[in-house]
């Protein structure tokens, strides 16, 4: 295995999902195994449609009982208030010191528009039009306070300065919102807005306004392709495309090793299910394609969903991880403390502030 020159190293993610499991400290422990691998971020899925926890409430609970790594719930902006969504992302981001991501999502079942009865299901366009709008009003919502609003002097009775607080009114095609938030900025700016780009309806959200966008392919061919249109979609939107991390997402399954690996699997690659593109096999060569697709230039790296969470989560971070770290392929230990040092990803400017930068 060899890394191509100026690619740097591969970034690595996990989901922490657990069915039917309602108490937070199952998550927290997965949470804390995953960042004893170094893993860039973990992910918690969640939706209105299933019984379990809310995936802000948990990673907010494993913030405190970690140090480094990402967390990444799920948050959907169907059906939810987008000026209370910001507002919780930016709370987790304080909670844990820099280390927030957003995963966007969208509610597009009828049995989860009937939780609220207001309105029928959206078709898949309109969704993602409005996701694409809430992304916008929440950044403007987070850089609506200025870095050092806060002054904090008790003797003088003021809290902080006025002048650094900035007016949002935002009108979308089915919400309005007006601010400044009722959070102080986010230690990171703005913290790491996350997309799944499989379908074509989220790509111009993704390319827009996504940090990180996944991508489940089963070969290098069709995450290349992907990852080709989000960067070309970016550059039109006025963005720079190396700051949209793709990363590609794959089921896991690691429990019967290298050598019970079907036709298809292990050094095979990944292969289609229902569920997605899933990956048979062992941790090594597991490892042997998370290096190759990286070093051919198909992804900036991989967000592995385990098929058995506790079990596939320990063989991918004492396996496949150690051996990367081994071969000198992935980080030994965290450089920075914020998931966007983790990514690579410079925190934005504020958009209102005067001086260089600003925009």
């Amino acid at each position: 295995m060899s890394a191509r020159h100026g690619r740097g190293l591969p970034h690595l993610a996990a989901a922490v999902d657990l069915a039917g499991c309602f108490g937070a400290e199952p998550y927290v422990e997965l949470v804390r195994l995953a960042e004893r691998g170094g893993l860039d971020f973990v992910t918690l899925d969640d939706s209105f449609g299933r019984p379990g926890p809310d995936a802000l409430c948990v990673l907010s609970r494993a913030a405190p009982a970690t140090r480094r790594i990402g967390l990444v719930p799920t948050v959907t902006t169907t059906h939810t208030e987008p000026f209370r969504v910001q507002a919780a992302v930016a709370a987790l981001d304080w909670i844990s010191r820099g280390r927030a991501g957003w995963r966007i999502d969208v509610s597009a079942g009828e049995d989860e528009a009937r939780l609220f009865g207001r309105r029928p299901a959206a078709p898949p366009d309109a969704l993602w039009r409005e996701a694409g709008e809430v992304a916008d009003v929440a950044a403007k919502l987070w850089d609506s306070w200025e870095d050092g609003a806060e002054i904090r002097d008790v003797p003088a009775g003021r809290f902080l300065d006025r002048d650094k607080l900035h007016h949002v009114d935002f009108t979308g095609t089915a919400f309005s919102v007006r601010g400044p938030s009722t959070v102080p900025r986010p230690p990171q700016g703005h913290p790491v807005r996350v997309v799944d780009a499989t379908e074509h309806q989220a790509r111009t959200v993704a390319a827009r306004y996504a940090d990180v966008a996944l991508v489940r392919a089963a070969t290098p061919a069709q995450a290349t392709a992907v990852r080709d249109e989000l960067r070309a979609l970016a550059a039109r939107s006025g963005r720079d495309p190396d700051g949209v991390r793709v990363l590609v997402s794959l089921l896991i399954d690691l429990g019967d090793g290298e050598h019970a690996a079907e036709p298809g699997h292990g050094g095979g690659g990944p292969r289609p299910t229902a569920r997605g593109p899933l990956y048979r096999g062992g941790p090594v060569d597991l490892a042997e394609l998370v290096a190759g697709w990286h070093a051919d230039g198909v992804t900036d790296g991989f967000h592995l969903v385990p098929v058995e969470p506790r079990r596939d989560l320990e063989r991918l971070v004492n396996g496949t991880a150690a051996l990367l770290q081994h071969r000198g392929l992935f980080r030994t230990f965290y450089p920075g403390s914020t998931l966007r040092e983790h990514l690579g990803l410079a925190r934005p400017a504020h958009r209102y502030a005067p001086g260089p930068g600003a925009s």
